[in-house]
């Protein structure tokens, strides 16, 4: 390899780290600027959570064509077009707040949120294997997957909390434009991106031993293990964005529905503590990047699902009864902050979903063979379970109280639960693969 070539390779694996940080800092965006839309609209829980359902709506109708574009357009391409995408996304919501606050600029906010989703469903498709192939494959590939799914986290770490930060308490004032800081910061890095990108020559990966020639006697969902791995995705990316959206909604009502009655920046300490919560998934991955050669993912996925049901119980009975104090960004600093203690079982909820993505995915795909790719494109449309479940779970909460919304990742949980003990089991060895 030459200098150049060298020099290219680098800055490409740096850009692509920059878009995995991407992925989760658009995706994460909807939840907080939910807050936003939320007051706007008479504090209504489920308006707020549409922008969300929006962007992951998307991933339903791009899952698999997304796939279908590596085939025909390229690993590049395919992530320019998504780039490319992720910039008009994010330039749409911006022009949303534009407009005078009210139906028209909300519904142009959730078109570029949809678009967004797009974008991301087609990153996502690209990015892993991509840097696979920057890193010449086996463990130097895995690493800067591992690397990219840190950065990843991260963002969605500190998404909310940038979000929160900038809204502080929620007004009737407080409209889009308050947070143009964050948009301004995703289409320059989009922005940037894509410039780089253009420049970088890449060359695609081989397609394996599937090829034009490969007979499929059956598909994916012959296997009952992969159907029900696929429930449990849907339900799982519902449980991973409900728990700190809801949470965020919850600290940020000052209402006395809500946990953030006598709070000073309500909106801000709901974006650190949503943020924490990401966070903690951060610490989760990584911990468990460490055991995972010597732990399965049925003990994983079985343990981790069995503590986050005790998590959700004892946050839904004891609620605001009872206050604990946490470290939060205020927005002008970090304080110990009295919140409810439900606040706190929800945050630790983000260390039993962090091994679910990938342990779910071993399980469901596990003696697959040639049907794994038809398999991955259909678990990427079900990640539409982000945008269905905390919609539905904020559905429940305006009809009822934020707290027992939360039976939905509880019933979600309990679900991954009897998937990792029973569901998962490949009973159908006798289909050739």
């Amino acid at each position: 390899m030459s200098k150049n070539q060298k020099n290219g390779s680098i800055v490409a694996i740096i850009t692509m780290m920059f878009i995995y940080a991407m992925i989760s800092f658009v995706t994460n965006l909807g939840a907080p600027v939910g807050v936003i839309w939320k007051n706007v609209f008479e504090g209504s829980s489920t308006v707020g959570m549409l922008g969300n359902m929006m962007n992951f709506l998307a991933y339903l109708f791009m899952g698999i064509p997304a796939g279908k574009m590596l085939t025909k357009f390229g690993y590049k391409k395919t992530a320019l077009y998504g780039i490319a995408t992720g910039f008009i996304g994010v330039l749409v919501q911006f022009i949303s707040g534009k407009f005078e606050v009210g139906v028209a600029a909300f519904s142009i906010y959730l078109l570029g949120a949809f678009i967004c989703g797009f974008a991301v469903c087609m990153l996502n498709t690209v990015v892993n294997p991509m840097l696979n192939l920057l890193g010449g494959g086996g463990n130097r590939g895995n690493q800067l997957n591992l690397i990219g799914g840190t950065l990843n986290s991260l963002s969605g770490t500190i998404t909310p909390m940038l979000v929160g930060a900038l809204i502080g308490t929620v007004t009737k004032e407080t409209q889009m434009m308050d947070i143009n800081l964050v948009l301004y910061i995703a289409m320059a890095v989009f922005a940037g991106a894509y410039v780089v990108l253009t420049f970088i020559p890449i060359a695609d990966p081989e397609i394996g031993k599937v090829t034009s020639e490969t007979v499929f006697e059956h598909s994916p969902w012959a296997f009952r293990h992969f159907v029900l791995g696929t429930i449990a995705i849907f339900v799982y990316v519902g449980v991973e964005i409900g728990i700190p959206g809801t949470l965020n909604f919850y600290i940020a009502d000052t209402t006395a529905r809500g946990g953030g009655e006598g709070l000073l920046n309500a909106a801000a300490i709901g974006g650190f503590l949503a943020g924490t919560y990401w966070l903690l998934m951060l610490v989760g991955r990584t911990v468990s990047s460490f055991i995972a050669d010597k732990v399965s993912s049925k003990t994983l996925m079985t343990v981790t699902s069995g503590v986050g049901m005790i998590f959700i119980v004892l946050a839904m009975m004891l609620g605001k009864s009872t206050t604990v104090a946490m470290p939060v960004f205020t927005g002008t600093s970090v304080e110990m902050v009295t919140v409810p203690i439900a606040a706190l079982f929800l945050v630790l909820c983000g260390l039993c979903t962090s091994i679910m993505w990938a342990s779910i995915f071993n399980l469901a795909t596990e003696g697959l063979g040639k049907y794994s790719a038809q398999g991955s494109g259909i678990f990427m449309m079900m990640v539409v379970g982000g945008g269905v479940l905390p919609l539905f779970q904020n559905f429940i909460a305006d009809q009822t109280t934020y707290m027992i919304s939360y039976i939905v990742p509880l019933l979600a949980m309990a679900y991954m639960f009897y998937y990792a003990i029973i569901g998962s089991k490949n009973v159908n060895k006798d289909i050739p693969v």
